[in-house]
């Protein structure tokens, strides 16, 4: 089973990304995950990323690409996987589609959280992440057990600085028209469904599972 995550920033993509693959079992493949542990081990692709991010620029498409080709190299990939904050833009989801054919791997289900603005505004702007493991909380939806202080590590929260409504709100213009071609392009393949992810996170949660169990097995469901 192939789940790959799609939707804005707030939508919780990383949420039910981490709480889908506990319950399916399956890795959870992250982007920024993949960069910070090539960073970490000093691969030769960590490396060359390390040197455009001590720069200040983002790291290339073709970087984050070859990662990504790497990852799907694993073995734990076999049974499925959950991907999440890849693709992000038309280019990225051709360049998925490429690394797909050379791993003789099916597109899988293509699931777009769909949110409001509003909610997310609310969801982000209320968010809290810790200074040394970055785990997210938030202060009403998800509120640490001791103000301030992380659950998992201990480590200090506080809030992103481009979590303010204004910044928000700019993000989400830009966010739209970037993924707009993204989302045709997998909606003319029949591979797009939208899910209301304004709903209660467990809510979200089941309708994902239940989804991607009618399409990967329709008689189980």
């Amino acid at each position: 089973m192939r789940i790959i995550l799609l939707g804005p920033p707030g939508a919780g993509k990383g949420t039910q990304a981490k709480n889908l693959a506990e319950r399916l079992n399956l890795p959870h493949i992250s982007t920024g995950d993949i960069l910070r542990q090539n960073v970490k081990e000093g691969t030769s692709l960590g490396k060359e990323a390390k040197d455009y991010m001590d720069k200040g620029l983002l790291v290339p498409d073709l970087l984050m690409s070859q990662m990504l080709s790497d990852r799907f190299s694993k073995a734990d990939i076999k049974k499925g996987f959950i991907l999440d904050g890849y693709p992000r833009n038309f280019a990225q989801a051709q360049t998925l589609e490429e690394i797909f054919k050379k791993k003789n791997l099916d597109l899988g289900v293509v699931v777009y959280l769909d949110s409001s603005d509003d909610v997310i505004i609310q969801r982000l702007s209320g968010r809290l992440v810790c200074s040394q493991c970055g785990a997210n909380f938030h202060v009403k939806n998800m509120p640490p057990k001791k103000a301030g202080i992380c659950d998992k590590c201990g480590g200090s929260l506080f809030h992103r600085s481009d979590d303010k409504e204004e910044t928000i709100r700019k993000r989400l213009e830009v966010y739209k028209k970037e993924v707009a071609s993204l989302i045709k392009y997998y909606e003319e393949k029949k591979k797009l469904h939208r899910l209301d992810a304004d709903e209660d996170a467990g809510k979200v949660l089941n309708e994902i599972i239940v989804l991607a169990k009618s399409i990967d097995d329709p008689l189980k469901v």
